[in-house]
């Protein structure tokens, strides 16, 4: 028994070793043929009249994400307790315009608001759904007595509002 798996050993690495060494002779008859067809592709290459503009435009870029166009990002603690004295029926959105005018305050979203107009777009303050749920998480009449937001300014003045990583 011992003799038959040792031939049997034996036979399967002499077929490794062929198999082996004609996938080596492949790879070296492989070569050349690369080769001829670089020469080929390098004469065609001379041949081919100069290209035209509309090949020269870089392919269209995705749109990048607004975290690498950020130029300013903080962390802020918003109170929202004023809020709360307003009649129940009118606290979250109370609590909202309150948020609102923090971060259009501390991110100085209004400066020189007279001479942009004229310019250009005026600068937006957008809130994310999470902030906006979070305050109306309980209802109209319940809103939280503070809330922590990362209020984050792309490179064209516009802030835009996240709840903080945590919360």
């Amino acid at each position: 028994m011992k003799e038959e798996n040792e031939e049997e050993e034996q036979k399967t690495e002499e077929e490794q070793k062929e198999l082996a060494e004609t996938v080596e002779e492949a790879e070296i008859e492989e070569i050349p043929e690369e080769e001829e067809i670089a020469e080929e592709a390098v004469e065609a290459e001379e041949e081919m009249p100069p290209p035209v503009e509309e090949e020269a435009k870089p392919p269209p870029r995705e749109e990048k994400p607004e975290e690498e166009e950020i130029v300013e990002e903080r962390i802020y603690t918003i109170p929202l307790s004023r809020a709360w004295i307003a009649p129940p029926n009118k606290r979250a959105p109370r609590a909202m315009r309150i948020m609102k005018s923090f971060v259009t305050k501390h991110m100085k979203l209004e400066a020189r608001r007279e001479e942009e107009e004229r310019e250009e777009e005026p600068k937006r303050l957008v809130i994310s759904n999470e902030v906006n749920e979070k305050i109306w998480r309980r209802g109209i009449e319940k809103p939280p007595r503070k809330i922590r937001v990362r209020a984050a300014k792309d490179k064209e003045g516009n802030v835009t509002v996240y709840l903080a990583e945590g919360d």
